[in-house]
């Protein structure tokens, strides 16, 4: 259950990379919505249809206007999504190849001149789709390889000139692309991972000091997680001569980086068999020697919560949970199942890092998610901070739900007051929590 979500089929030589045009042909369909806004995403219920005799078809780029037709931008259209435009511009004339790439040079200066990340790690993001203004794209670079995820027809389209602009820009070899077959369906078009000639099945990054190898076919989203650096820096502050456990480690993030911070004994769990056999050559290739373990994190919980087990620090960091609306109330009990067996397992005066990846579940509803587990554990426990991705993943202010991930930073206490112990009582499928 708590094993990440298997990735698509790896892309073959044979798939031709798309290459429609960046440049905006001699006539644009028109498209009506009902109200003016300033987010990128138009749903189908706000959209009016087209105007005029002109017809546009999936991944067109369209001009947008109001229900009096009123000029409000241009954007990318698909018919068959509940997104039907993704908004891209804002300007009088339809974005050309200058404008898509002035997009791409803004990013990169982001990365490069702001947080200077080619400084400490060849790993990081470089477009983070609404918040780069490149709705429905993200990209990663893995040392000369760039890694994408698409969520969209139009860009899908467009793929091969967008990522052949930023790797001229970038100075990087090769590039894949992957598209989640959950976005397939819910886009409905059949985007096929692709590939640029030669482009390798595996790098080995640097992050702090520390190297990871990225399996692209075995991997996850993109191939690794760039948006919890900052967290495993940080983490291994606090782990000298700690025990710790890092539950649904995955490759080994969380761990190895609480073995630099100088802790004598970790232990990383998960229950993708994969992920282990990665965590185990990440450790060698950082001569680092962690307990890995292969199995599923609230069965390994419970029998520890029954041995007595205590960890001076915990991090659990699960996979995405609540994937989609239908899945929110699953996703959330499984939340506060995993973080009430894991509180139970941290020492008095211990760190709890709890993490969801969910944008479906609020910061604020995590909060109150955590504390209603910490009363089910029957622990106190204080909030020290609350952070989320590292800064090459920005959040647009007109598209906040690009705030996903939440790291809360707990100190756990003493048992409360006349409450009994729970841990090793849930098993994932227990009654939605009173939140």
């Amino acid at each position: 259950m708590t094993s990440r979500p298997a990735r698509g089929t790896a892309p073959g030589a044979s798939e031709a990379v798309p290459d429609r045009s960046l440049d905006p042909p001699g006539t644009l369909a028109t498209i009506a919505v009902r109200s003016a806004g300033l987010h990128p995403f138009v749903y189908k219920k706000m959209v009016i249809g087209p105007v005029g005799a002109s017809r546009p078809a999936d991944g067109d780029l369209v001009r947008v206007v109001d229900r009096d037709e009123i000029h409000l931008g241009y954007g990318l259209w698909n018919g068959r999504s509940q997104i039907q435009v993704r908004l891209v511009s804002q300007e009088d004339a339809p974005p050309d190849s200058a404008a898509w790439e002035r997009r791409l040079d803004d990013a990169i200066a982001l990365r490069h001149d702001l947080l200077r990340l080619p400084e400490s790690t060849n790993a990081y993001r470089v477009l983070h789709a609404e918040a780069d203004r490149l709705s429905g794209l993200i990209v990663d670079r893995f040392d000369e390889t760039l890694s994408a995820e698409v969520f969209s027809i139009g860009i899908y389209q467009r793929v091969g000139p967008l990522m052949r602009a930023l790797a001229s820009r970038l100075g990087t070899k090769h590039f894949r692309v992957h598209v989640d077959e959950r976005i397939a369906l819910a886009e409905d078009f059949a985007g096929r991972p692709v590939a640029s000639a030669g482009a390798p099945e595996q790098v080995v990054i640097r992050e702090h000091d520390l190297r990871y190898r990225v399996r692209f076919a075995e991997g996850h989203k993109t191939g690794f997680f760039c948006d919890q650096r900052d967290n495993r820096r940080e983490l291994a502050r606090f782990c000298a001569d700690r025990t710790v456990l890092d539950v649904c480690c995955y490759t080994g993030g969380f761990t190895l980086n609480a073995l630099k911070g100088g802790a004598r004994d970790v232990t990383g769990v998960d229950l993708d068999e994969k992920a282990i056999a990665l965590a185990r050559e990440n450790a060698d290739l950082n001569q680092k020697r962690p307990s890995l373990v292969h199995a599923d994190a609230f069965g390994y919980m419970r029998q520890m919560g029954l041995n007595g087990r205590k960890y001076d620090v915990l991090v659990l960091d699960p996979p995405k949970l609540i994937p989609g609306r239908l899945d929110i109330a699953s996703g959330k009990r499984k939340y506060f199942d995993l973080n009430v067996l894991a509180m139970g397992l941290v020492a008095p005066g211990g760190l709890f890092l709890s993490c969801s990846c969910s944008g479906l579940l609020s910061r604020d509803e995590f909060l109150v998610l955590l504390r209603a587990a910490a009363r089910k554990a029957g622990r106190e426990a204080r909030v020290l901070a609350l952070t989320g991705a590292s800064p090459d993943h920005p959040v647009g202010l007109e598209a906040l739900e690009g705030s996903y991930l939440k790291a809360a930073w707990l100190q756990m206490g003493g048992k409360t007051p006349d409450r009994t112990d729970h841990v090793g009582e849930t098993d994932g499928e227990g009654p939605a929590p009173d939140l």
